[in-house]
């Protein structure tokens, strides 16, 4: 049996690699002259020679234990990097500051983040005897289960950096399943997470020495039947399998996967399956810029204490948030300097992702200056990534 991979991507990529430790035949094919996709990582000089490591797309991975030892077989484990401490503290904008989203029952039942109202919600969803129906997006579900605050200030911009999406068009049954699976088995999502807290194994967050294609690269070193730079122009039934044609030629293979943005995926499978196509070029990717910023340590008055800071829509902030990389991740910048790496854009910002250069730089910097008690008239090193096709 041969297998035709169309993207090599993370998911074309890791498909490809386990294929070929089990001697299934296989052919890969990549438009781009390099794998990996939307995971890019670029160490960059600064003005001085300083070295930075810029992450253009995923931060971070989270896993568990099974996770470390596939990375392990891949010969990973020397480069791996565990994120510090510190970065388990989330901050949300909130009244005009960034503070602190409580990390526990403690500080949810005597901080000051949540309403009276708010708390008193969450401790009474326990018998919240409501049911999700269908189609129910996943701000009604938290509205029906606990409170529009927790929509505003902890769902929201959560969701926005994870999908850069709104919750009131996102699915809880396509986004957050275990969510209605708490709800059926135990009638309490909060109840749900307790029984479930130790179960799984536990997650961590981590990344590698030189950035997360280390990852991609290594499982792209690995592969014999990779093509780059091979776009894929059409491809067609056969009776026993699928023809592919690419820049480098027809291959014909017995079963086909598409590894590819759903843009791409709706071109090849237009003349074969043209109500599929259509369904996928529905499907939106907002847009989002990544702007990289680094300051002196000693002009930033924040500590930076936590992943970041992120901006609840209702704030109206120009930034989707912020994620202090350098406080994060060990070496990414030079002792005396901090990182921090800006998200423009998402769905409800798509224009502000579009804007040119210099208005995102200006535009980010005095945010950076007002939020973080920055007293730099300019960084030290700035750039940034954009992807016109997100998440």
């Amino acid at each position: 049996m041969s297998i035709g991979i169309i993207g090599a991507g993370i998911s074309g990529l890791t498909l490809a690699y386990e294929l070929e430790k089990k001697g299934i035949d296989y052919q890969i094919w990549e438009a781009a002259d390099r794998a990996g996709g939307y995971i890019g990582s670029r160490w960059e000089t600064g003005p001085d020679g300083q070295r930075y490591l810029r992450e253009l797309g995923p931060n971070s991975l989270l896993g568990d234990s099974d996770l470390l030892l596939w990375l392990d077989e891949l010969g990973l484990t020397p480069d791996l990097v565990f994120s510090n401490p510190v970065s388990k503290a989330r901050y949300i904008f909130r009244d005009g500051q960034y503070r602190k989203l409580p990390s526990g029952p403690p500080s949810l039942l005597f901080g000051g983040f949540f309403s009276w109202s708010t708390k008193l919600a969450i401790f009474r969803e326990r018998n919240n005897k409501t049911v999700s129906p269908d189609g129910e997006t996943l701000a009604q579900f938290f509205r029906r289960r606990f409170s529009r605050e927790i929509v505003d200030y902890a769902l929201a911009p959560f969701v926005a950096g994870i999908y850069a999406g709104d919750p009131e068009e996102l699915l809880v049954s396509e986004t957050f399943p275990i969510l209605l699976q708490y709800e059926k088995e135990y009638g309490s999502v909060v109840r749900g997470l307790i029984k479930n807290q130790s179960g799984g194994g536990r997650r961590q967050s981590f990344s590698f020495r030189n950035g997360m294609q280390a990852l991609t690269n290594k499982l792209a070193a690995s592969l014999t039947h990779l093509s780059l730079g091979d776009p894929v122009q059409r491809i067609s039934r056969t009776s026993h399998g699928w023809q592919v044609e690419s820049k480098s030629g027809i291959q014909t293979v017995d079963k086909l996967v598409l590894a590819t943005g759903t843009d791409a995926a709706a071109r090849l499978v237009a003349t074969q399956y043209p109500a599929f196509a259509s369904a996928l070029n529905q499907v939106d990717y907002p847009p989002m810029t990544a702007i990289h910023s680094v300051y002196k340590r000693a002009d930033v008055a924040h500590p930076l204490d936590g992943f970041g800071g992120l901006n609840p829509t209702i704030e109206g902030r120009f930034a989707s948030g912020h994620i202090w990389s350098s406080s994060v991740f060990a070496g990414r910048c030079p002792d005396d300097e901090v990182l921090i790496t800006t998200m423009v854009g998402g769905r409800a910002h798509t224009q502000s992702a579009r804007l040119p250069d210099d208005v995102l730089y200006d535009k980010v910097h005095h945010e950076l200056v007002s939020s973080f008690g920055i007293k730099a008239d300019k960084p030290v090193f700035q750039t940034l990534a954009r992807w016109e096709r997100a998440i």
